[in-house]
């Protein structure tokens, strides 16, 4: 059977103040073209679905509107959808009724697990977890684990020897591998010969890069970066979520993070944005490729590296770009150099592209001195609170700097602070 591993849509994401919904419907238009193409028969979401957990009624039509459309185009095809650290889970489960007309599971939570009166962990609540997977000919042909981001409220209760140890951290991971343990446990038993086990889960696993700009660090029961060992080497294909770069982890070609399908910051211009066709023959993965998700819109950095402000605002005099409507048009970083303050920097910014079809979303500055001013020895909280306000402002700009601020600029200091004590009387 064929299986399409996506995650990370961020539906209702902007880009600083620029909505990406034109951005989505062109993925999601080319992601129906895929599921038809290539025959698709299972589509799982990996979480992180939409980009936080009121999403708009736009970007749940989106959704809801794209479940419909590829039913249609694929009748037998079945999809799973895990909610990620930045969906609500009650949110992504609320129209499961409806969903299963579509042959769609929706997993937003595990938990709770019922506690009894001596509290201990009573029956798992991990049945609607397990997923049969079926192929074109309507035949169970896989399993699906389907794990959702996981909070210390969804894992079970395992008791542990008291010592030298971490009792929140140790606690979660021994929760989560018990959690893992018990639903690959399941899996196992429902499966007939020649029948796959997929997982699903949307984690940072060891190993694994992250995107600095745009991930949320995991930062839960204590930890942060789970071990790969949490999934079974019995489960022939482990569909990650949450870090937006397409990888392996650890070299395993059967576990794999397919990454976001767009850049969601300008630190992921360079990504190989993606979606994954597993291949599955019996109970193991005969294949992986990837399919290149086209960009519907050019994330520009002028220049390439940042440069003084004459040679970028020269850079971008000489850009050449095709008219498009605003939706399409690139957005646009400018990388600036700089040696002093200064004031007017967007203005001049703004005017040299003001009749180009581009879309300013940033301006990054580097400092040219910055390297000289961070070696400056360090100054203690009691001399900084000693200091009259002139004398801290002139620190902070040689910090930054690395050079005194000139006279006009210290004097413009002294009476905005002027003002101030005024107002303040």
């Amino acid at each position: 059977m064929r299986i399409l591993h996506t995650s990370d849509w961020h539906l209702g994401q902007t880009l600083h103040q620029y909505e990406r919904g034109f951005e989505h419907a062109r993925f999601l238009d080319w992601l129906l073209d895929q599921l038809q193409a290539e025959q698709v028969d299972a589509l799982l979401i990996a979480g992180d679905i939409f980009d936080n957990t009121n999403p708009s009624a736009a970007s749940q039509q989106q959704l809801y509107r794209f479940l419909q459309q590829a039913r249609t185009r694929v009748p037998h095809l079945a999809i799973v959808m895990t909610a990620g650290n930045h969906d609500s889970p009650g949110r992504i489960e609320a129209p499961g009724p409806l969903l299963s007309l579509l042959d769609a599971s929706a997993i937003g939570s595990v938990g709770p697990f019922a506690r009894s009166a001596d509290g201990s962990d009573s029956a798992a609540p991990l049945e609607r977890l397990i997923v049969p997977l079926k192929d074109g000919t309507g035949q169970i042909a896989a399993w699906c684990i389907a794990l959702p981001f996981l909070r210390p409220a969804d894992l079970p209760r395992v008791e542990q020897e008291t010592g030298d140890v971490d009792e929140e951290g140790d606690a979660y991971l021994a929760g989560m591998a018990e959690l893992h343990r018990r639903a690959w446990q399941l899996a196992a038993e429902r499966r007939a010969p020649g029948q796959a086990v997929i997982a699903m889960g949307h984690c940072h696993l060891r190993g694994g890069q992250v995107s600095e700009e745009s991930e949320r660090k995991l930062v839960v029961g204590g930890s942060e970066i789970l071990p790969a060992a949490l999934f079974d080497p019995g489960i022939a294909y482990v569909a990650l979520g949450h870090l937006h770069l397409a990888q392996r982890v650890g070299g395993d070609e059967t576990r794999r993070y397919c990454g976001s399908p767009l850049p969601l910051s300008f630190s992921e211009v360079d990504y190989p944005h993606q979606v994954l066709l597993v291949e599955v023959a019996g109970e193991a993965v005969a294949s992986v490729r990837e399919l290149r998700v086209p960009r519907a819109v050019e994330l520009l950095r002028i220049p390439a590296q940042p440069a003084p402000l004459q040679q970028a605002l020269a850079e971008l005099a000489t850009l050449e770009l095709p008219a498009r409507p605003e939706a399409e048009q690139p957005y646009l970083q400018v990388r600036v150099l700089l040696e002093r303050p200064e004031p007017g920097l967007r203005a001049q910014i703004e005017e040299a592209i003001a009749e180009k079809p581009v879309r300013l979303v940033r301006i990054e500055t580097q400092h040219a001195s910055r390297g000289e001013a961070e070696s400056a020895p360090t100054v203690t909280v009691e001399e900084l609170a000693a200091l009259a306000p002139a004398d801290f402002f002139g620190r902070l700009y040689r910090h930054r700097f690395g050079s005194d601020p000139e006279t006009e600029l210290m004097q413009a200091f002294g009476e905005l602070l002027q003002q101030a004590h005024e107002e303040a009387k």
